[in-house]
Formats: structure tokens, sequence, C-alpha cells
């Protein structure tokens, strides 16, 4: 069984394994979740410990960020590369216009909710061709909407998403999935993580938060009480303790 990892590092290096292992499994459209406060700021630290492994994997390895921008400033900092650099491409040049017979693994990092259009644009392109999400923050109900619309893309796109690694830092404990692990809660007693719960489905909302309830004692397993919500730290303070708690 794959343990929480030690810090940062680590994690990418467990989501590597993971994400290749699914791979292998033939899954095609993949996502890695690493839900640390400000995360998005190392965007590019990330992505080059995360590609080495498909650089061996597939020699058609090309990488997308989310805007011309962000894609020029990695291909500066990078210098030449083995693998191609570009973006998701905007009304003048459609995504689908920067997909080659020759490519044949598709990095997108950070991809946000704005920009989940042309995300799925590129995953039909692809024609089966495996889509790994680095990052992304898709599930944005303010721009998806929850109405007719939402539910179809969730039910046409968004459903179809592997989850294949996950970390999420919560109040003294952490929630985890590494790739074929079901879904896991740890929760931190006597400075160290222990694992509460495990389960196929990702655990949110009022089930997490029962999960980590039962586990304090704070609510009654067979009790039909709302579920008190749990105290949330703020994004800095969630990182530090839980790092400093890993590390210990």
């Amino acid at each position: 069984m794959t343990e929480l990892p030690q810090d940062l590092n680590e994690a990418i290096a467990q989501s590597r394994i993971a994400t290749a292992a699914a791979l292998s499994d033939g899954q095609n459209l993949l996502q890695v979740e690493l839900v640390f406060p400000e995360i998005a700021l190392q965007a590019q630290s990330i992505t080059q410990q995360f590609v080495p492994e498909f650089e061996e994997m597939h020699s058609g390895l090309k990488v997308f960020f989310p805007d011309t921008g962000a894609a020029a400033l990695a291909r500066r900092d990078w210098g030449e590369t083995p693998f191609k650099v570009t973006d998701l491409g905007s009304s003048r040049t459609p995504v689908e216009e920067k997909i080659a017979p020759e490519d044949e693994l598709f990095l997108l990092v950070n991809p946000a909710a704005v920009e989940v259009a042309q995300v799925e644009k590129l995953y039909i392109a692809a024609a089966g061709r495996p889509v790994i999400l680095l990052n992304p923050r898709l599930e944005d109900v303010a721009t998806i909407g929850i109405g007719y619309a939402g539910r179809q893309l969730r039910d046409r796109f968004l459903s179809k998403i592997e989850s294949c690694y996950y970390i999420r830092p919560l109040e003294s404990a952490a929630l985890f999935r590494c790739y074929p692990q079901p879904w896991q809660v740890w929760l931190e007693t006597n400075d160290e993580y222990e694992l509460i719960s495990e389960t196929a489905q990702k655990p949110v909302g009022d089930d997490l938060e029962r999960i980590l309830n039962k586990a304090l004692g704070t609510v009654d397993p067979n009790s039909n009480a709302p579920v008190k919500p749990l105290k949330k730290k703020g994004f800095l303070a969630e990182l530090q303790t839980f790092l400093k708690a890993l590390t210990q």
C-alpha cells in the first residue's frame, strides 16, 4: 500500500508512478491533483519533475499550457526540450489544429474551468491517445453551471476523467488516492497519520465529514442528525500543518 508522501517531491514521484500504472491499464483520460495552496505558482517546476516518466514512455509527448503567455514562458525557461510545448489555442487557432499525427500523449498543465471546452475538444481530437490533466481546475460550478448544460458536460466529459492521483490536506487529516488504490482518508493522531477509511468513490461533502467525525467520535454513525461541518484552516496553515506532521 502506498503511504502518504513525506513532501511535495515525493507526491510528484508517486503521481508519476500512479499515472504510468493507469496508462498501462488502458486509461486514456487521467488527472493528477495536488491540492495544496498556491500550487499553480509552481506549475513549471512540477511539470518538469512530472514529465521525465512520460518522455521515456512516449517519444511524441506534447505539453499544453492554458494560454500563449504561459507556454512562451515555459519555452523560454526550459530551453530546448525533446517534447513540444504549446497552448490550448483560441478562436483564431483552434486546439484541434495543434494536434499532429506524430503526437502520442498530451499533458495539459493547470487547465481551468474557463478552458473546459478546449480541453474536451483536445480529448476528442486525440482520438484515443492518452490525455493527462496536471492540477486541473475544471469543476468550477460558477463557470460550468449547475443546470442542464452543466449536467450534460459532466455526463459527456467530466465523468470520464479518472483521478489517478489526488492529495488534499484537511483539518488534521488528508484525502488521498494513488491509483490503483481506492480513495483513502487519513487522520492525524499523535503526530502521525492513520488510515481510517477506504472507498471506491471520492468522499465529498457530508460523506467526508461523516467519516472524519465518526473517527473523531463526534457523531453517532446511526444518527440522522445533520453533519457538523469540520473547521477549516487557512490555506497556508493547512499546508504547513500537513507537511510538518508528515516529516516528523
